[in-house]
């Protein structure tokens, strides 16, 4: 199923992806300004890597680039060979984007409120200038 907003931007709702495989999400380097189509990508990346149909999951095509889940497991000579793979002569060039942490930016406000309140303890209120 495709939803076409006015953005220019394309996304392709998940498939029913198989149970028990991790999901990780990539980033390659076309977009919409490059003229490709979700089908596209979907039948390069099948036909390239071997990957299932089922395990390619929310393709989402941007401007000048498209994030998609591909099963986390991926070879690194696959993974090599994606990157110089092309489509209407654009590099696919894929990337794997890091996974947000949400702790760690809880962390980080505690990091600084304990920082703070350290440098508040240290300074001696009775000290004069």
């Amino acid at each position: 199923m495709n939803s076409n907003n006015k953005s220019g931007r394309i996304a392709v709702k998940p498939a029913a992806v198989q149970p028990g495989i991790k999901m990780v999400r990539y980033r390659l380097d076309v977009g919409c300004k490059h003229q490709v189509a979700a089908e596209e990508l979907k039948k390069i990346l099948i036909e390239e890597s071997g990957v299932d149909k089922n395990n390619i999951n929310i393709i989402n095509i941007q401007g000048d680039y498209t994030l998609v889940e591909l099963p986390d497991e991926m070879p690194q000579d696959i993974f090599l060979h994606l990157k110089s793979v092309e489509i209407k002569q654009h590099k696919l060039d894929i990337k794997r984007l890091k996974t947000r942490n949400k702790k760690r930016g809880s962390n980080r406000s505690r990091r600084g409120k304990q920082q703070r309140a350290t440098q508040s303890d240290n300074e001696n209120p009775d000290q004069t200038l």
